[in-house]
């Protein structure tokens, strides 16, 4: 680390930050006002496989489709979201409920069951491979984010600082980025023999497709309801005392300045007053514009509902999936991104049940099938399989497991010595047979992840917060949009995020202060 000019480059990094708007929001509680700083970043991107990256991309598309069908299964979401889960995690219970209302049993709404679906996903991954493993590193899926997956517009921007540091101090950094690079490659696997001949970073399309989606998703709205595109917005649902602004605000200039669509912004609890909702027609308005499209970067936490399961937070989601514009996500999209269900997708012959023509989809059924890490039940359903994990978590193999449950954002799993006594508490052992307690009924049971160690330096609030050893993640977007019929109008890969931690750090959202972004340095 000491030949690197940390100084000059952390000086270009902060200046680029500024220009280029790789901010967040900070707020001053006490005079209410709010000030921008630098987003935590990786001050260098991080080698990465261009192998791994490539597989990485061809796989958004594949799940893109399989998260469309799992939302049109509602005895699948029934059966895996029901019964345990629900009785343990109230929150997951709530929009189950809502789903079974809404779209299924004698009498569904009809104006939700006539709207389009607009899904932008991102599914994580890392590199893994077991200690004194001599093959490859393998490209391995952490989760699938069907909801407010986030940092689309600051990783566009981190990647073009990072561009711009690698090519504008190569002399200065080479010895740097090529050790990393030979620690994630080997002969067999790197499709270059030297850093100068490496893609490098590549670009990110990511403010270019994901507002491209919305808009096919905004136009079929115009055109099926002859409602003239002028009088339409698309609704962003945001957090009260938002700080990840900047990232939402990109999107929504990209959709103004590229297409000319308005966006409003509005939390769930103002949306309880000021939303409007056609009883006759499933139209619904807000500040006078017809809403097309609603996009949600709320309401996947419970924190988000303050009022409480009955109060008017739930209250407004439910009239926003109960109108004709298109929801991203729906409440199926929504369920099929929870951690349980991407649990039983990895038990056999699951992911068949979505893709019956098998013999046409079997590549993609065996592409996704081979991103599975182990994944383990611990409600009523886990299996003998899933206890012998049980087993070994609780008794010295903890280490090999993450502890997870339904929640997105970082700061919720639980690691090591916390992940054991969390299992021993709720969990009897009787003639050897173990017995899973109910509140485990809201977790599943993961394979814990062993990426590449590279050395890395990383700023937070524009200042070098250390350096060392770090592991990344990488995630890669999705866009799709589909008819009320399941006919699919619109599916592609739509970008990148690659997010980086001290290695000695278990959890990693960004937003929640655990990891910083990054680029992927294709190798």
């Amino acid at each position: 680390m000491s030949t690197l000019p940390l100084d000059e480059l952390s000086a270009h990094a902060n200046s680029y930050s500024s220009a280029n708007g790789i901010q967040v929001e900070r707020r001053n509680e006490e005079t209410s006002s709010s000030y921008f700083v630098a987003a935590p970043m990786s001050l260098l991107p991080n080698a990465y496989p261009k192998q791994a990256f490539d597989k990485a991309q061809t796989l958004a598309a594949p799940f893109n489709q399989l998260v469309d069908r799992i939302s049109r299964d509602p005895q699948f979401l029934m059966d895996t979201l029901g019964g345990g889960v629900s009785d343990a995690d109230p929150y997951t219970a709530k929009l189950l409920q809502l789903y079974k209302e809404i779209y299924t049993g004698d009498s569904p709404n009809a104006f939700a069951a006539s709207a389009d679906r607009l899904g932008i996903q991102r599914s994580d991954y890392m590199l893994n491979k077991s200690h004194g493993d001599e093959n490859p590193y393998e490209l391995k899926q952490v989760e699938l984010n069907t909801i407010a997956a986030s940092f689309a517009g600051l990783a566009v921007n981190i990647a073009g600082l990072h561009r711009y540091l690698t090519q504008r101090f190569e002399g200065d950094i080479g010895e740097f980025l090529d050790v990393n690079r030979k620690i994630v490659t080997d002969a067999s696997t790197s499709t270059t023999s030297s850093l100068s001949s490496a893609p490098g970073v590549p670009e990110n399309p990511a403010l270019t497709r994901i507002p491209a989606a919305m808009k096919v998703a905004f136009d079929r709205y115009s055109d099926r309801f002859g409602t003239s595109s002028d009088k339409l917005c698309i609704l962003f649902v945001v957090q009260e005392g938002e700080t990840n602004t900047v990232d939402q605000r990109m999107l929504e200039f990209g959709l103004w300045n590229d297409h000319k669509i308005p966006v409003i912004r509005k939390s769930l609890t103002r949306l309880a007053t000021e939303l409007n909702v056609d009883d006759s027609t499933g139209a619904m308005s807000v500040d006078g514009k017809e809403v097309a499209v609603v996009y949600f970067r709320a309401g996947y936490a419970p924190t988000d509902y303050p009022d409480g399961y009955d109060g008017i937070e739930w209250d407004a989601r439910s009239r926003l999936e109960k109108s004709r514009a298109a929801k991203c996500p729906s409440l199926g999209y929504h369920l099929a991104g929870t951690k349980k269900v991407q649990q039983e997708l990895a038990r056999p012959g699951v992911v068949e049940r979505f893709f019956p023509n098998s013999a046409e989809d079997q590549a993609d059924i065996d592409n996704m099938r081979s991103a599975f890490a182990g994944l383990y039940s611990l409600g009523e359903d886990a299996t003998s399989e899933d206890l012998v994990a049980v087993q070994e978590a609780m008794n010295g193999k903890e280490g090999q497991y993450v502890l997870k449950p339904q929640r997105e954002g970082g700061g919720y799993n639980f690691y090591g010595k916390n992940l054991a006594d969390k299992l021993k508490e709720n969990t009897t052992v009787k003639d050897g047979k173990v017995e899973l307690g109910a509140k485990l009924g809201e977790y599943i049971l993961m394979q814990r992840l062993f990426p590449p160690q590279q050395r890395a330096v990383l700023l937070r609030n524009g200042k070098v917060e250390g350096s060392g050893d770090s592991v990344s993640e990488l995630g890669c977007y999705g866009t799709v949009v589909v008819t009320p019929d399941g006919d699919v109008v619109h599916n592609e890969y739509a970008g990148f995020l690659l997010r980086t931690k001290f290695s000695n750090i278990d959890e990693g959202g960004v937003a929640s202060g655990f990891a910083t972004l990054s680029s992927p340095h294709l190798c």
